[in-house]
């Protein structure tokens, strides 16, 4: 710096004022340096910081990506998601996808670690995740084609041929659970039986937890199971689709009304992403299919007080 600076004086110093001192001075402590720093100087280059212009442009263009709990067999349910993934990829002017988990677990870990920007969560398994990260969000949740409603409910299905008509008959029987942090496969018809004093790992003859709906509705039709808990929904849209024979099996317990299931945010999502989130979500087409894999008929803006009835359902019931 100071090489530079003595350059510049030398340069404009008019020579009819140059000194003898001055001129043996700057030959003795810097000879060729203002020469040598001149040709350097154009090799350095500035740094270039993104203005911010460009920094919004790759956000923009960035992927967003939510993870599904499993409710269908995988590949069919992502063929079914595509349209609503192209619609919000439109609509927020960037890439969108679902990434369909293995488990209920899978889903909630991916949140958390921030390896997703959303998720569909069941809200048992919304306030797990919520219990570890406080910063997590719901955003949204689907209104029930059925109920025309933000709300569903758990139910207990039957094989018809395994004598199954009440909930007091389930004793001595094959029963499956979806996963322990499922409020409709688990939490919910758990603390049922609990009110009723039955215990499934004492009296039922054996209990499963199959990870899925899917999983626990196919073990029910081959016979591996003789009763399974289960979101209604879920059940119905399958007798829709002609996969369920109704006439083979029966409710025989449902519960109430329970909060609709939400599009939770990761705590890394910026307001203004999940703004447009909510908005593209509020104002999506009727028809569309929802991430729990049954046609949509809108969503409803929802906040973490909704599901203090869960709460109340967790505190009853053992999830460890």
């Amino acid at each position: 710096m100071y090489q530079q600076l003595f350059c510049k004086v030398v340069d404009n110093l008019p020579k009819i004022r140059a000194t003898i001192w001055l001129s043996g001075l700057a030959i003795a402590l810097f000879g060729t340096a203002c020469t040598a720093t001149r040709e350097s100087s154009s090799a350095i280059q500035p740094l270039t910081v993104p203005s911010p212009h460009s920094q919004r442009t790759e956000n923009e263009q960035a992927a967003i990506t939510m993870a599904v709990i499993p409710w269908q067999v995988s590949s069919e349910q992502e063929q079914k998601l595509q349209p609503l993934a192209d619609y919000l990829g439109k609509t927020l002017k960037r890439p969108f996808h679902f990434e369909i988990t293995k488990n209920y677990e899978t889903a909630v870990e991916l949140l958390i670690q921030g390896k997703v920007d959303l998720a569909y969560l069941g809200p048992s398994s919304y306030i797990a995740a919520r219990l570890r990260d406080a910063q997590i969000e719901p955003l949204v949740s689907p209104i029930n084609q059925d109920t025309k409603r933000p709300w569903y409910t758990s139910v207990i299905i039957a094989s018809k041929t395994s004598g199954i008509k009440t909930l007091q008959d389930l004793p001595g029987k094959r029963f499956a659970f979806v996963s322990k942090i499922s409020a409709s496969g688990y939490v919910v018809p758990m603390a049922k039986l609990q009110e009723l004093g039955i215990n499934p790992q004492r009296d039922f003859h054996s209990v499963v937890f199959l990870g899925s709906h899917h999983k626990s509705k196919q073990a029910l039709i081959k016979g591996e199971v003789d009763a399974i808990a289960d979101d209604k929904r879920s059940y119905t849209q399958q007798i829709k689709e002609g996969k369920i024979d109704p006439k083979k099996y029966a409710i025989i317990w449902e519960s109430v009304p329970l909060p609709s299931i939400p599009i939770v945010a990761a705590s890394k999502v910026s307001v203004e992403l999940k703004d447009h989130l909510k908005k593209a979500l509020i104002d999506a087409p009727a028809g569309l299919i929802d991430p729990s894999g049954a046609v949509g008929v809108g969503y409803t803006l929802v906040q973490d007080s909704d599901y203090d009835i869960i709460r109340d359902f967790q505190k009853r019931v053992p999830t460890q």
